[in-house]
């Protein structure tokens, strides 16, 4: 087996200005890929966030007669909209993490016969499910405007907001991309962690609905803050909070960093394993 190549010691950011191009092509064929041959084709990236929505509004707001706080006046619409803004968070969260464990692992061939840029496969990935992200988003507004007459300026800050979200979501996916080869158990291990997590990151309900002696234990997940931040500026109309841009953004691109690298040391014995 000839040896491994020695790639340059490059940040994450540098990676992914140098393969810039690359990267453009395999998310738009990733995006295409998944709806090639369907009748339908694009139009089910809106459909399913539409199809998703409705279902919630109609169990939990006529079955389980359930309102939010601070949307208690819009009809059975306030109550699915702030649930639906927390769910998208966490669908983009777990659905490029959910895949990770396996990115090396069905890709075998770009590990053992070409000279491809590995770490590439954990940003298409995530690049993917915030299309899916952004299409959701769409759908929201929609129903913001039915619900609330309007969309709130503050909208304007989510990119901002979800800055952490994007940086964990790299970081998580070339650790357990890099983990996957080596452990084959990181794969069902991150399934129960997610429907755990589903529950635990104040999807169905507000932070502020729990008893106080276990909001400081639920605001330890990175999820619970950033999906709060998000209604904060996509349905209340308020500002995100300093501390969160500053400190989130700040951590999620030291944990991107951390986690390439150590990718890129990991990934010497890819093709050993495969």
């Amino acid at each position: 087996m000839p040896p491994m190549p020695r790639w340059p010691r490059l940040t994450f950011h540098h990676s992914l200005l140098a393969n810039r191009q690359l990267l453009w092509r395999l998310v738009e064929r990733d995006v295409a890929g998944r709806y090639r041959g369907s009748m339908l084709g694009w139009a089910w990236s809106f459909l399913t966030p539409l199809l998703m929505l409705a279902v919630y509004t109609f169990v939990f707001s006529q079955v389980f007669q359930a309102r939010w706080g601070n949307l208690h006046n819009a009809g059975p619409l306030g109550f699915a909209i702030n649930l639906f803004a927390g769910l998208i968070v966490f669908n983009l969260f777990a659905e490029c993490t959910s895949q990770a464990p396996n990115l090396i692992l069905s890709n075998k061939n770009y590990v053992t016969k070409v000279i491809f840029p590995l770490d590439l496969l954990a940003v298409v990935n995530v690049a993917t499910a915030c299309f899916h992200a952004l299409t959701s988003l769409v759908v929201l507004a929609l129903f913001e405007i039915l619900a609330q007459g309007g969309i709130p300026f503050t909208m304007l800050w989510l990119p901002v907001v979800w800055l952490p979200l994007i940086g964990s979501c790299l970081a998580v996916n070339w650790t357990l991309s890099a983990l996957g080869v080596y452990l084959r158990d990181i794969d069902q291990a991150v399934g129960v962690t997610l429907s755990m997590l589903m529950f635990l990151s104040a999807v169905f309900y507000p932070l502020s609905a729990l008893p106080e002696r276990w909001q400081p234990i639920l605001s330890l997940n990175p999820l619970v803050i950033i999906i709060e931040q998000t209604r904060r500026v996509a349905i209340s109309g308020l500002q995100p909070t300093p501390l969160y841009l500053l400190l989130g953004t700040a951590l999620a691109l030291a944990a991107c960093e951390l986690s390439y690298r150590g990718f890129q040391k990991a990934r010497r014995g890819f093709a050993d394993v495969l």
